[in-house]
């Protein structure tokens, strides 16, 4: 029993890993150094779908998955007055709207103002022409230019002393490295859907710098 028991565990697992790998693609990016966990990346051009949503984080981020979600399978419309389904990617990214990041001072994943940005990237295939056009006002479609990222990647169940934790880390590092963080909020990027197993997921936390 519990050798049959062990086989449908790994056996799930397995099937988490194909379906994650087959479902989504990421945005592209130059890794230009990598140590103990942290990295720095320069991304390339992206177009993301954003919507402006309010409450905990927790909350934020649901409300504005399904908001997102509800655009790329079907609430749009082409030039042609026909809807059509996106493909998922990852990551699905988090960020307080809040002012510059001061590198002195406590860190926090909260906004003043109890707005947070939830976005998802879109395929690279499609230009600002080319996307259809949200049916809800509340989504909207955004160029991104050519970034520099510090990221630091972790596992597990995210919750926001952790995040908070994380995002101090990562300041910690790159203020050993002599990078100032730019205008930009820090981001809380997830890859994974939520069944997945807390020590299968991959979470990132993610800083523009100058």
């Amino acid at each position: 029993m519990i050798q049959i028991n062990l086989r449908k565990i790994f056996g799930l697992i397995l099937l988490i890993f194909t379906v994650n790998a087959m479902a989504t693609t990421e945005p592209k990016f130059d890794l230009l150094e990598k140590s103990d966990g942290f990295e720095l990346r320069q991304y390339h051009p992206m177009i993301i779908a954003e919507v402006l949503v309010e409450g905990d984080m927790e909350q934020a981020s649901n409300k504005g998955f399904r908001l997102i979600a509800d655009y790329i399978f079907g609430n749009n419309q082409r030039k042609s007055g026909q809807s059509a389904k996106i493909a998922m990617t990852a990551p699905v990214t988090l960020q307080p709207k809040s002012e510059k990041i001061a590198m002195t001072a406590p860190v926090t994943l909260a906004s003043e103002a109890g707005k947070w940005r939830v976005n998802f990237v879109m395929p690279a295939q499609y230009t600002m022409d080319t996307l259809p056009s949200p049916n809800n006002s509340q989504v909207m479609l955004r160029q991104i230019p050519v970034r520099k990222v510090a990221v630091l990647r972790f596992s597990g169940l995210v919750n926001a002393e952790k995040t908070a934790q994380k995002t101090k880390e990562l300041l910690t590092w790159m203020a050993g490295k002599k990078l100032e963080a730019s205008s930009a909020e820090p981001e809380l990027a997830r890859y994974n859907p939520p069944w997945t197993l807390p020590f299968l997921r991959r979470n990132e936390i993610m800083i523009q710098y100058e």
